[in-house]
């Protein structure tokens, strides 16, 4: 009896932290492709994905997760198509998962996102002249113990933050790198 609470409480431990280790992830990814000033760069994409491997570190962020990073700005149509678009999207990870909120281009020509990204009633949208790095992180969290009665647990964070300077938000490519796409 001992031995399976204390298996448990490790468990439930365990959890917790890889749980927190996944949201300093999306928060980490988003904040570092919003701090970009100047023109934002595959480099820097694939930077803000390397920084999330490193901190998921044994979690092999690449084969058990999904990142996608979405830069959503305003679609600069007026009228009934007013809203806002995803402008360019990258992802990193081998889990299947779909982005949640559409996938580059999405609103580009129509009001398909006018109320923005993210859940009902918590829809985030960027202002004029700038953009919001929204990122979804989902990882399929691997049980110390119990993993053939408890399964395999999926764990998603969501964020978003504002770009913070940068006036042009279109994604560059100069070292010719591999893109991410999703």
């Amino acid at each position: 009896f001992l031995v399976l609470v204390f298996l448990g409480g490790a468990e439930i431990v365990n959890y917790t932290l890889v749980h927190m280790t996944v949201n300093r992830i999306g928060m980490t990814v988003a904040d570092n492709a919003s701090r970009v000033t100047t023109v934002i760069d595959e480099s820097d994409i694939t930077e803000a994905f390397g920084a999330a491997q490193a901190i998921g570190g044994k979690m092999d962020m690449l084969n058990n997760a999904k990142i996608v990073i979405s830069s959503l700005k305003p679609n600069g149509q007026s009228g009934s198509n007013a809203g806002q678009t995803i402008n360019w999207q990258r992802c990193y990870g081998k889990l299947s998962v779909t982005p949640a909120y559409g996938v580059q281009g999405a609103g580009a020509t129509n009001a398909t996102l006018a109320a923005g990204m993210g859940p009902t009633g918590s829809k985030i949208t960027a202002a004029t002249g700038t953009a919001v790095m929204f990122v979804e992180v989902s990882y399929d969290y691997q049980p110390l113990a119990f993993g053939s009665v408890v399964g395999t647990k999926r764990i998603r964070f969501e964020t978003a933050f504002n770009v913070r300077g940068r006036v042009n938000q279109a994604i560059t490519n100069s070292g010719a790198l591999a893109v991410n796409s999703c």
